[in-house]
């Protein structure tokens, strides 16, 4: 890593060198967007979002300023873009395309930025890989008890048509504890009747004007501020 940060160094250095070869300001927002149309991402902030790294980042990667930018950063940058963190530095970066770098005698070679490159990547796949496994397990572990005991029940009510189904409602705790977790709530219960709002609640049949009331047939459901499935519903 020490090697990365005297050739980011380095980098910063033959910059300012040939400061009077570039205009005074950098602007690649253009080069982004298209970076962003091609794999699908919309806006700064989904960018932001995807790629785990705050605004400000990209705002860097916008002006030029890759050179004060780190190599964990440019690689989640480059992960979400589609792109390697060669094509970054070379879209980005504010010394003119036509300058060649001079290797300093603290530069490292380029096989042993490669080798830093893929073994950052390497270790950054692993703990993706790791956070997802610990994700999984803290699910499973959160419905337990309705991994257990569903099966066996779901085989008896089929063995007996005439078994209460309040009886299994129990069993379905765990999954709605999980969600509480996850901050995953109801719009509304079933058989409520509301206030019928576009943004919250679709049609199964009729028409509805905004606040006119409706019944819930379906629940939706919502994440915090965002909007997962709208509840469905049936005119008066």
């Amino acid at each position: 890593m020490s090697g990365i940060i005297a050739y980011s160094r380095s980098l910063t250095h033959h910059s300012t060198l040939i400061h009077h070869q570039l205009l005074s300001s950098q602007d690649y927002t253009h080069s982004l967007q298209q970076m962003m149309q091609r794999v699908g991402v919309s806006s700064y902030k989904a960018l932001s979002q995807q790629a785990g790294v705050s605004e400000k980042q990209i705002r860097k990667l916008r002006r030029g300023e890759i050179e004060q930018m780190r190599v964990d950063v440019l690689l989640k940058l480059g992960q979400a873009l589609g792109v390697s963190l060669w094509e970054l530095i070379a879209t980005y970066s504010a010394i003119a395309p036509n300058v060649k770098i001079v290797p300093t005698e603290n530069s490292p070679p380029i096989t042993e930025l490669k080798r830093e490159y893929e073994r950052l990547q390497a270790e950054l796949a692993k703990q993706k890989q790791e956070l997802r496994k610990e994700f999984q397990l803290a699910s499973l572990q959160a419905i337990e008890s309705w991994l257990l005991q569903w099966p066996t029940a779901a085989q008896k009510a089929k063995e007996n048509p005439e078994l209460a189904a309040v009886k299994l409602l129990p069993l379905v705790k765990p999954i709605e504890q999980l969600l509480q977790q996850w901050d995953v709530e109801a719009i509304a219960p079933v058989g409520a009747e509301v206030e019928y709002d576009p943004q919250l609640h679709q049609l199964l049949s009729g028409s509805a004007q905004p606040g006119e009331t409706v019944i819930v047939r379906y629940t939706g459901y919502r994440q915090g501020d965002k909007l997962l499935y709208r509840a469905k519903v049936s005119p008066m």
